[in-house]
């Protein structure tokens, strides 16, 4: 397999950490960079869940693609 399906695919396990660590503790964003842009309603949280499961998705796929690529070659 290439170089490329390993990089899909780690992108796709770090996607999927990070959309499930904003599920448990939403304010790991505030405590890691010291702002809170959405000043406390969670809306940046939401979306950033929405954001890394649709990255997860994506790269789980080209991953998946490559992977299939490469056995049939």
């Amino acid at each position: 397999m290439r170089k490329r399906f390993y990089i899909e695919a780690a992108l796709a396990v770090a996607t999927f950490v990070l959309a499930v660590v904003t599920l448990i503790n939403q304010e790991w964003i505030e405590a890691v960079f010291g702002v809170d842009p959405d000043h406390g309603n969670g809306s940046l949280e939401w979306i950033m869940v929405g954001v890394l499961a649709v990255a997860t998705v994506v790269f789980g796929l080209l991953a998946f693609s490559e992977r299939r690529r490469a056995s049939l070659a």
